[in-house]
């Protein structure tokens, strides 16, 4: 096949992939920008409902906590633990969440230095409600299970979007003009330029956010095939094995335990098991890491307090590691502040490219009134 022929095969297929896509993507790019600042807005909103929490020496144990927020349901025998988030920050709340046989997720805002609930059962704030709906139209449009798996198909097509983009991009020919934008030109021209330069700006970022949504939809088949590509061996769930007439090991154990596993990894959450062989689950953060809440765990078996597994962060299997920069690659971490700055510009760019893709559509197929019109389009598809 001809330069020539091919680059119109690949012209072709990012024309009409963007039309089929871009309406979904523009969606999905849109509540993207709306959900990089998620945290920050969501830590104002719970500071706005419970006050702001001033740091008075140590911490309390999280077992004196849960000791706390166990009278408060005194009444409710059924109310058990489920997940204990640990503060991120000195002037953060523990949150310490139960469930119930009504409800599952039971939040409960504690002082980590007084003991005071500040907070329990609280409605939710439009905030919350507005994220609440924001997140399941992000990654599924509202439609459950079908909705994550189309959104994902969105993702692999707009993958496939940006790498024709890039391949299409005039300034493999001139790198200086694929750069610049003639504002002083005949508005189709400063279109086009705005579609070239937007494109090759985001392209990269757009495919990573849009392939990782993509793996994540279909992680049943994109992860085993990881591990096969990358010769690593996927780890089993680990499960605990209960003893007869022993009850599990109370949590100061297991996280000592826990802890001298990561000695330098500071503690951020703990998952409490649902079913009897259920590991224990404590999620750490290392020096190392950018994430908030960390990237390393370590499982115990509940019963006889045995090490069952350690994920490191920094000593995991290459499939592991690829598999954990998903996330900041979606969610644009990875450079802090300025690349999630940078990610909220990043959402907008499907809009900005399909309102532009669309003008030059309307320009390649209204008539050609006169000669200049004609060399204008002729310098696009030449010139650059």
């Amino acid at each position: 096949m001809q330069i020539k022929s091919f680059r119109h095969l690949v012209f072709t297929l990012h024309r009409y992939i963007g039309l089929a896509a871009g309406l979904i993507a523009i969606l999905v790019g849109l509540t993207g920008s709306l959900l990089v600042f998620h945290s920050e807005i969501s830590n104002f909103d719970q500071q706005r409902r419970i006050g702001i929490i001033t740091p008075q020496g140590t911490q309390l144990p999280v077992e004196a906590v849960m000791s706390i927020v166990k009278k408060k349901y005194a009444d409710r025998p059924d109310a058990t633990f489920q997940t204990i988030f640990l503060p991120n920050n000195p002037n953060q709340p523990m949150n310490v969440v139960l469930k119930t046989k009504e409800n599952d997720w039971i939040e409960n805002y504690v002082n980590p230095y007084t003991g005071a609930i500040l907070g329990n059962r609280l409605e939710p704030s439009f905030i919350q409600k507005f994220f609440e709906i924001l997140y399941p139209l992000h990654y599924a449009l509202l439609g459950g299970d079908i909705g994550y798996k189309f959104v994902g198909i969105i993702g692999l097509l707009m993958s496939f979007m940006g790498i024709t983009g890039i391949m299409l991009w005039p300034g493999w020919r001139k790198l200086i003009s694929g750069f610049k934008i003639k504002w002083n030109a005949h508005p189709k021209r400063v279109n086009f330029d705005v579609h070239k330069v937007a494109g090759v700006i985001t392209a990269v970022f757009l495919i990573c956010t849009f392939f990782t949504g993509f793996c994540w939809s279909f992680a049943e088949f994109i992860n085993p095939t990881i591990y096969a590509a990358t010769f690593s061996k996927q780890q089993p769930t680990p499960v605990s094995l209960p003893i007869a007439g022993k009850s599990p090991l109370r949590l100061p154990e297991q996280l000592k335990t826990a802890q001298a596993a990561l000695s330098d990894g500071a503690l951020r959450r703990i998952y409490f098991p649902v079913k009897l062989e259920d590991a224990f689950m404590v999620r750490f953060k290392l020096p190392q890491e950018n994430e908030d809440y960390g990237q390393s765990y370590v499982y115990l078996d509940r019963y006889s307090g045995k090490v069952l597994r350690v994920d490191s962060s920094l000593k995991i299997s290459l499939g592991d590691r690829i598999i954990n920069s998903f996330v900041p690659l979606h969610y644009g971490t990875f450079w802090r502040l300025p690349s999630r700055i940078f990610y909220v510009f990043v959402g907008l760019a499907p809009l900005i490219l399909f309102i532009t893709s669309f003008v030059m559509w309307r320009y390649r197929y209204q008539p050609k009134t006169s000669i200049s019109d004609r060399s204008i389009e002729l310098s696009h598809s030449h010139r650059n």
